[in-house]
């Protein structure tokens, strides 16, 4: 019986698993492309950096702490008009990326921030004493020794997204949450519910795994 009723709803689970990997994957490439330079942005206009800048440090902080202040199953409601005019829809796996893009941008940035920080800077003082320029110590320096670091980041934002992507469910967003919320909770099927809660753990575990592993690879220091 239960096996049966497993057997019925794969087609629904693969949708759904698909749907999941879909979201998080948009919104974690765009939280890399802008996450990365706003959280560089974030330590290198610091106080007694290279390109201390109280104002771009005050504004760009100030912007990413009130993103991050919202909780997500608000800020996903208050974006449904903005994820409206970007992809014309406010239901489904493409219109549930954009909201998680916008949460997944600042937290990747803070991230990144908190990588670069724990570099040596006696290392930073040894680029700018060869009289390496700002781009070059960026590019030569900050990235390649903040690797292991950028990597976990991008593992826990992963993570991070899996479970701001269950929550998409409640608004139509799909995806492994909406497949809990319309089978689990509003049927009471408990078999989908539990099924949608292993497939999420077993995801969470490869993907930590393989973000250690990989961290720990990369990682010369």
């Amino acid at each position: 019986m239960l096996l049966d009723s497993l057997i019925q709803l794969i087609p629904e689970i693969n949708t759904a698993f698909l749907q999941t990997i879909y979201m998080v994957a948009i919104a974690l490439c765009i939280a890399i492309i802008f996450g990365l330079p706003l959280g560089i942005l974030l330590y290198v206009t610091d106080k007694d950096l290279f390109l201390e800048n109280k104002i771009v440090k005050s504004i760009v902080g100030t912007v990413v702490n009130l993103i991050r202040s919202v909780p997500f199953i608000i800020l996903l409601v208050a974006l449904i008009p903005f994820t409206q005019k970007i992809v014309g829809t406010t239901i489904g796996p493409t219109a549930a990326a954009v909201p998680l893009s916008v949460a997944a941008i600042p937290f990747f940035a803070r991230i990144v921030e908190s990588s670069i920080r724990e570099i040596d800077k006696g290392v930073i003082e040894a680029a700018i004493a060869a009289g390496a320029t700002p781009w070059m110590i960026i590019k030569e320096v900050l990235l390649p020794e903040a690797r292991p670091g950028l990597v976990s980041g991008i593992t826990i934002t992963t993570i991070s997204l899996i479970g701001y992507s269950a929550m998409a469910g409640i608004v139509g967003g799909g995806g492994i949450g909406d497949l809990a919320i319309r089978f689990g909770y509003y049927r009471y099927d408990n078999v989908i519910m539990f099924t949608t809660i292993i497939i999420l753990v077993v995801l969470v575990q490869v993907i930590q795994i393989a973000g250690d592993r990989v961290s720990r690879l990369i990682d010369k220091r």
